[in-house]
Parts: C-alpha cells; sequence; structure tokens
C-alpha cells in the first residue's frame, strides 16, 4: 500500500488540505464546510508531491485555467466513479441540474442518487461538482459551504473570487 502525502494548500477560499499518493491526487478539502477532513495520523506531511497540484489551483482561483490536467486516484463506488467521470464534462463556466445529469449517464430516476455521489466527491473543485445545481437553478449543497460554491461559479463566468 503506498504511503499517503498530505500539505495545506493556501487558496482564496482557504486552507485547503491535499492528500494523495507521490502520483495520484486523492483528496481535497475546504477549511470550512460540513464536508471537513482532518489529515489521518498515518499520513505523512510533504508538499513535495503537490506542487503541481498547487500550481494549477493557483492558477484556476487566479481565473486563468479552466482544464486541470492531473493524475487523480478518487476512491468510491463503481456508480460514485461513474457520476464523477460524468462531473469531469461539464464545461467550465457551465452549469447543469442534477436530473440532467442522471439522464447523462443513462439513468433519469436517479436524481437524488447522484445528488449523494455528487455529494461524496472527494476532489472537489477539479471534479467539479460545484457546477451542478437544483432544477429551479438554485444553489444546492456543497462541502464548502454555498458561499464558495457561489464564488466558484462566479469566477468561471467571468467573475472574480469574492
Amino acid at each position: 500500500m503506498d504511503a499517503v502525502y498530505y500539505t495545506f494548500a493556501p487558496s482564496p477560499v482557504g486552507d485547503l488540505l491535499l492528500a494523495g499518493t507521490h502520483g495520484e491526487l486523492r483528496l481535497i478539502s475546504f477549511p470550512k464546510g460540513h464536508k471537513k477532513i482532518d489529515p489521518h495520523p498515518e499520513w505523512v506531511r510533504d508538499a513535495a508531491p503537490f506542487l503541481e497540484v498547487q500550481r494549477q489551483l493557483n492558477s484556476y482561483f487566479a481565473g486563468t485555467l479552466r482544464d486541470f490536467d492531473l493524475p487523480l486516484a478518487p476512491r468510491g463506488s463503481p456508480f460514485q466513479m461513474q457520476v464523477w467521470k460524468e462531473l469531469r464534462r461539464i464545461p467550465y463556466g457551465a452549469t447543469i441540474s442534477y436530473g440532467e445529469l442522471a439522464r447523462r449517464i443513462g439513468n433519469p430516476a436517479a436524481s437524488r442518487a447522484v445528488g449523494l455521489a455528487n455529494g461524496s466527491n472527494p476532489i472537489p473543485v477539479i471534479i467539479p461538482c460545484h457546477r451542478v445545481i437544483g432544477s429551479n437553478g438554485k444553489l444546492t449543497g456543497f462541502g464548502g459551504g454555498l458561499d464558495v460554491k457561489r464564488a466558484l461559479l462566479d469566477l468561471e463566468q467571468g467573475g472574480r473570487l469574492f
């Protein structure tokens, strides 16, 4: 089993916890919100494996990067993996509903299950779960908080963070 490394990356939305192996990103956790994760005691603190992740996140937050190119290793059920794969196909600056996401994975009756899978996304921002909104156009849950979700969507639609 590969060692898991972690670091904290400063960002406009607070210090993000990054975790993974030397070759793959497994986790991003926001400093606030209901999905905040703390490092596990057996993880090794080392920023070196995350230099490219940090560079790309900084470019994204500066509004100069639209597509991430990083080796990712999210862990989840086959259904979750299918949802997360489809999330990566949502274009920068676009939003879709949970129902539309369910249709895109070929299971139009699964919008609630899609919502749960979306909420379990271990690599937010890079796997852009923030681009999924309610069918009525309203923002719904986000692990980093709705203020961060709104800020990310504003950034992608030509604005600035906060």
